[in-house]
């Protein structure tokens, strides 16, 4: 996984309406990228919609924010506009920016253990320098969490 100290990894990826996003488009500011398992999960929709709520403030302080899943660019796209989100959203469909952030892990769900997106939270510098790694992200609160560093 990703640790403070690394640089922002070079990617190439779809948001959910389908435009290219260059990983080196987005330095010059301060940068919060989320992973998260899946669009319009319980917790993956507080955890959105927590962010989304306390946006304002985020950039405020200067954060541009950025949330990568797994899911196909049409189900970023519902997921979106159901909560008019103020940030785009990756489609990343062939986990190569989730691989790279290394986020890929094994989970441990019920019993049953499965390959999946390990909710974490990465916050870069405005020279793509990781400064923070959120790794036990609290849905309900990811804001404060981001605020706090």
């Amino acid at each position: 996984m990703l640790k403070v100290g690394d640089q922002l990894p070079e990617f190439v990826s779809v948001n959910q309406d389908g435009e290219s996003v260059n990983s080196q488009d987005l330095l010059g500011k301060k940068l919060v990228i989320f992973f998260y398992p899946k669009a319009n999960t319980p917790g993956c929709t507080a955890e959105a919609c927590d962010l989304n709520d306390h946006f304002s403030k985020l950039k405020k302080e200067g954060f541009q924010l950025l949330g990568v899943s797994a899911d196909p660019v049409k189900n970023q796209k519902k997921f979106h506009e159901k909560f008019g989100f103020q940030y785009p959203l990756l489609a990343d469909e062939n986990r190569d920016v989730i691989e790279k952030f290394g986020v890929w892990q094994l989970k441990k769900f019920m019993g049953k253990e499965f390959m999946g997106i390990v909710r974490t939270t990465f916050i870069f510098d405005e020279n793509g320098i990781c400064v923070r790694v959120i790794e036990k992200v609290k849905t309900k609160e990811a804001a404060k969490q981001i605020l706090e560093s």
